[in-house]
């Protein structure tokens, strides 16, 4: 028996109209529910007073954060071991063993109550019993002249303005301080080396009382001064050296802690400062407190044990 032929286009129109390979039709769209009638409201538990009372609460952002200090810390002196000026060198000695007398140095730092975003204590002091008379000070003003000269007899190392203005250039001179007399300001202003001596903390200024009229007089006062600034609520400062006596380092403290307070009382009425602990300490030992004594015998070491209770 013969086998039908069929033309393909016939085949793909026979398939397309059957029933075996037509699409099911589409459903219509559910309609929504209507609203049940008389539902009553889920009753929830109410929560315990116990609960609402200890419950978390979700503080706003802005008291999330935690706000900054206006003030340095002070540490409470309740609890801290104090000494008396002679045990705590002897301590501080014992820590310097078999390092020359001369190598190592006391340091005396005065911890302040004081607001951060205040006037800062800084000066600059000749105590009784220097510490360090080996100091090159430099003086731009002309080396003829009789400021130059004046300078040179006080004991100044390098006196010039062109001749100093190359070198500090050429980084070929060194000193330890600077000073500027009044007509030579300009010439050390034209000069732009605040870059090289403002990090260094060498370059004169009104402020610091570098530029001056008596040239003579700074380098005198200068020659056995020390400078102290005041920096996070500190002010340290080298008070003698290891071979100094408890006497020699007593008037050093004694006449630092006047100094200071003088100072603090200067700008008291930019920013309110208080003395709150004193702390001796040499160049690889730590940190003693002071309790404003001198030694056994109970003698008091200046007026500043009450300015610091």
């Amino acid at each position: 028996m013969a086998v039908p032929r069929y033309c393909p286009s016939c085949l793909s129109l026979a398939f397309a109209t059957s029933t075996i390979f037509r699409a099911a039709p589409r459903r219509p769209a559910l309609l929504p529910l209507p609203p049940p009638q008389n539902q009553q409201p889920i009753q929830l538990r109410p929560a315990s007073t116990n609960a609402l009372k200890y419950r978390r609460k979700d503080p706003a952002a802005a008291q999330r954060r935690k706000k900054a200090r206006s003030t340095y810390l002070a540490p409470d002196l309740k609890n801290v071991v104090q000494f008396s000026l002679v045990d705590a060198m002897r301590y501080l000695r014992a820590s310097e063993v078999g390092r020359p007398p001369t190598s190592s140095k006391y340091e005396l730092d005065v911890r302040l109550r004081t607001a951060k975003n205040g006037a800062v204590v800084r000066n600059r002091l000749r105590l009784p019993h220097p510490v360090k008379t080996d100091l090159r000070i430099c003086v731009i003003a002309p080396s003829d002249s009789p400021q130059g000269l004046a300078a040179t007899a006080a004991g100044a190392a390098i006196v010039g303005e062109e001749e100093v203005f190359q070198a500090i250039r050429d980084e070929t001179m060194k000193f330890d301080r600077c000073l500027c007399h009044t007509d030579s300001l300009p010439a050390l202003t034209k000069a732009n080396l605040g870059r090289m001596l403002g990090p260094k903390g060498l370059m004169p200024s009104v402020k610091t009382n570098t530029v001056v009229k008596d040239v003579a007089a700074a380098v005198r006062e200068m020659a056995g001064a020390s400078e102290y600034r005041e920096r996070m609520g500190v002010v340290r400062m080298a008070i003698g050296q290891l071979g100094f006596t408890a006497e020699e380092v007593r008037r050093n403290i004694r006449a630092f802690v006047e100094n200071v307070k003088r100072d603090m009382q200067g700008i008291s009425d930019q920013t309110a400062k208080e003395m709150h602990e004193v702390v001796l300490s040499s160049t690889n030992g730590p940190g003693l407190s002071l309790n404003g004594t001198f030694g056994s015998a109970d003698a008091d070491l200046g007026d500043w044990s009450a300015a610091k209770a």
